[in-house]
């Protein structure tokens, strides 16, 4: 069976241009307006933090996912790698606490669910695990 990490995938971006898209994705890294990352990051429309601290998602802190709030985000699309899995309760929290919506899913589907909110203007934070 081939998953989505088998071989390179390109994304062609529609309406978000100046803004930060996705535009590939393949085993071990992603693509952000054609510049490939190949460890754990966080993009918003505008902004891009490519030294996110978490490299799994065992690994994965309430502390991390509390940073993502200075980006004022209404939803957060949470990436665990190649498959999707159920990160731990306790350490997204503090979404729940703030109101912020949050959705976790395989990476990539978040990157092409991050570029669908994006092109309807939505204020959305992709926060992957590479």
């Amino acid at each position: 069976m081939q998953n989505d990490y088998d071989s390179s995938v390109k994304i062609e971006r529609d309406q978000a241009y100046g803004r930060n898209a996705f535009t590939g994705y393949g085993e071990g890294y992603v693509e952000v307006n054609r510049t490939r990352y190949a460890a754990s990051l966080v993009v918003s429309a505008e902004r891009l933090v490519a030294d996110w601290p978490p490299r799994s998602l065992e690994a994965l802190t309430a502390a991390d996912i509390e940073a993502l709030l200075a980006f004022k985000p209404e939803v957060v699309l949470l990436g665990t790698g190649a498959t999707f899995r159920f990160p731990e309760p306790r350490a997204l929290a503090p979404l729940a606490r703030a109101g912020v919506g949050l959705e976790s899913m395989d990476t990539p589907a978040a990157c092409r669910t991050y570029n669908i909110l994006l092109s309807e203007g939505r204020n959305v934070v992709a926060a992957l695990i590479l």
